[in-house]
């Protein structure tokens, strides 16, 4: 891997981060630091804690969805130690926008800091209801702020900066201190013809770049993808051009719940063609409830209609949005491809459009959702044949603008995997911005900026913390092992009782197993089993033991013989009780 830019990869290896030092004038430091405990080398669970002169503030605390190898996880989040230890520190938390990967973890960050949260009218409603789920809504404090408005945090004062993105009232941030400005573009694109007709304020980026601006933090998500990101407008001609050739089919549009300038060009283009819309999915309509009682949306009355009332209607006259795009197990759309939804039962008189693109890693889901659909007879419109889909995240010519514009001294690519990262810091080096000066960082990094020098230090704690049912961060790499290898090799698991008065078998031993092997074909491998786990007991009963001791030498005799005979390593549980 290059080592040409400013990297974690190249600090000192057990390198150990510096706290603020007393310097003899106010006391501290005066660095600006930034440390990120996530959305680097990632997608999602974006946080990052910026600090100045021994005042903190945090900016986004997102969660992210498991890979397929953490099995039973919920959801993950990133871990709090670094901020928990320092939260008297810490002044505020500003959230960017409303996506889940940048709001959903400060359920459990509220539980560790108590601090006043900062965002537009439309986040602040959406962090309200996801706060209520949790139960600690009463104790948070919640702050609407505007673009254009100042806040004071400490040593720092925030600006939000208006964005376009794929959720309304999205944020850039000015974040000054006297050390210098930080801009975070938050997630972002460049649309000239945005739904809410407000477009980004490049305006405000090149005043921030003329004042002279320390570091510039910018989304890297599309940082491969040359051109320009299209407008949202787009994907609302594609489908109007499709509803047409539904004809008197029942039109299902599977989209994000957080897209609401998308699901208010559905309602539109429904309401023209005479269709009522139900809703599908709790998230959707969460989202919509919310977005139009904070007026983000204009639905006529009458225009929706319960998901229950459906079959009043003829398939001509509806139009149901839900949530599924990504294929979510649980989802609405994925139970209408497995015949399991309540009230949708998927026929050849259905036309579907997928108006989103699989998010990596979602692909093989995603494509098994849409051939179920198919299997069904219905007609599945997807990305591939038409455009019913636009990225909320901007493309390498407007990147390059933010930076000409934002005119940064240091520059640090965030929101993004390694590719990513390394793709937009070429595009930062290929408008004049030195090398030297452009940070490829992970979480666990902290970087250090005055106006002349940048330093990277790597050793804060960031990983990743796991949800499992009500279970915060109980379930480790042990667990997930154990979950693994039940997923592949089964269980094995032996009953032994013993007379606690002679040391002696009490009854013969009991061998029973689950995802192994089929207990009524293995007759004669269960009782070898049964003859080694005896002889082996015999061995150890007549001199001194400990349960420890049996259980560790029954474990090995049998995971030897086990995989000797069947190639497998099945989890071994030994329960052991004396009478």
């Amino acid at each position: 891997m290059s080592a040409k830019y400013n990297s974690i990869l190249n600090a000192p290896f057990g390198a150990k981060i510096r706290r603020p030092q007393k310097n003899g004038g106010d006391g501290f430091d005066d660095s600006v630091r930034v440390a990120f405990l996530g959305g680097l080398n990632e997608v999602g669970k974006n946080m990052t804690v910026f600090e100045y002169c021994g005042d903190m503030i945090i900016v986004d605390c997102g969660l992210s969805f498991p890979d397929s190898d953490l099995l039973g996880v919920d959801l993950v989040i990133p871990d709090f130690t670094y901020v928990e230890r320092y939260k008297d520190k810490v002044k505020g938390i500003v959230i960017t926008h409303g996506h889940e990967d940048h709001i959903g973890g400060l359920p459990y960050l509220l539980d560790v800091v108590d601090a006043p949260i900062y965002a537009t009218g439309l986040t602040i409603g959406l962090i309200e209801g996801k706060l209520e789920e949790h139960g600690n809504l009463n104790r948070a404090k919640l702050n609407i702020i505007v673009p254009g408005e100042e806040i004071d945090l400490g040593k720092f004062t925030v600006e939000g900066i208006h964005v376009n993105h794929s959720i309304p009232d999205s944020l850039a941030l000015a974040i000054r201190c006297d050390g210098g400005t930080v801009v975070h573009t938050g997630d972002f694109k460049i649309d000239t013809t945005p739904i809410d007709g407000s477009m980004i304020d490049l305006a405000r980026f090149a005043t921030l770049g003329a004042e002279g601006v320390l570091c510039l933090m910018s989304d890297s998500t599309n940082a491969e993808r040359p051109g320009y990101t299209e407008s949202e407008r787009r994907v609302g001609e594609s489908i109007e051009r499709l509803f047409p050739k539904a004809e008197n089919k029942r039109i299902i549009v599977a989209t994000f719940s957080s897209n609401i300038h998308r699901v208010q060009q559905i309602i539109n283009l429904s309401v023209a063609a005479g269709r009522k819309v139900a809703l599908s999915g709790r998230s959707l309509e969460n989202v919509v409830n919310k977005a139009y009682d904070l007026g983000y949306m204009d639905i006529p009355e009458n225009a929706v209609i319960s998901i229950d009332d459906i079959r009043s209607y003829s398939d001509g006259e509806i139009t149901i949005i839900t949530t599924g795009s990504q294929g979510e197990p649980m989802s609405a759309l994925k139970r209408m491809s497995t015949g399991e939804h309540k009230h949708v039962h998927i026929t050849p008189n259905d036309f579907i459009i997928i108006s989103a693109n699989p998010i990596p890693g979602n692909e093989l889901t995603v494509g098994k959702v849409i051939d179920d659909l198919m299997k069904l007879g219905a007609e599945v419109i997807y990305n591939q044949m038409y455009e019913v889909h636009v990225s909320g995240h901007a493309r390498q010519e407007e990147l390059k603008m933010i930076m000409s514009l934002v005119k940064p001294r240091y520059f640090i690519p965030v929101h993004g995997e390694q590719k990513h990262l390394r793709s937009h810091a070429a595009i930062a080096e290929s408008i004049g911005i030195p090398s030297k000066n452009i940070i490829i960082a992970d979480n666990g990094t902290c970087v250090s900026m005055r106006q002349n020098s940048v330093k990277v230090d790597s050793s804060i704690t960031a990983g990743r913390v796991f949800i499992d049912g009500y279970g915060v961060g109980d379930v480790g790499n042990m667990v997930l092992r154990d979950r693994k290898r039940l997923s592949q090799d089964g269980l094995f698991a032996v009953g032994i009782v013993i007379d606690k008065a002679s040391g002696e078998l009490a009854c013969p031993v009991q061998i029973d197993s689950r995802g192994f092997i089929y207990v009524k074909e293995a007759d004669e491998l269960y009782g070898k089993a049964k003859e080694l786990v005896t002889d082996t007991l015999e061995a150890r009963l007549s001199g001194r033991y400990d349960d420890m001791a049996l259980r560790s030498a029954i474990k090995d005799a049998l995971s030897r013989f086990l995989y000797e005979r069947t190639k497998r390593s099945p989890m071994i549980v030994s329960i052991i009780n004396y009478i």
